[in-house]
């Protein structure tokens, strides 16, 4: 049984762990890098803009500690 349980295990860690990339990429590095090539509908830097980019890698960090958290109930 304990390996079905390390296996669902790894599982729920890399589900959450590519939510988390997703985040990241969606909300912090595709405005930057918009932003940095000038592309001409990125949404110009304001405190808003940065704020909602913060809170988008805030979210995607805290998915990947939450997949990171999952993996030491894994039993031997």
């Amino acid at each position: 049984m304990s390996a079905v349980h390390n296996e669902q295990t790894k599982l729920l860690a890399t589900a959450r762990n590519n939510i988390a990339f997703a985040y990241v990429v969606i909300g912090f590095v595709t405005p930057m890098t918009a932003a940095s090539f000038g592309v001409a509908s990125a949404p110009v830097m304001r405190i808003e803009n940065a704020i909602f980019t913060v809170v988008w890698l805030w979210t995607g960090c805290t998915l990947h500690y939450a997949a990171r958290r999952a993996l030491p109930s894994m039993k031997p």
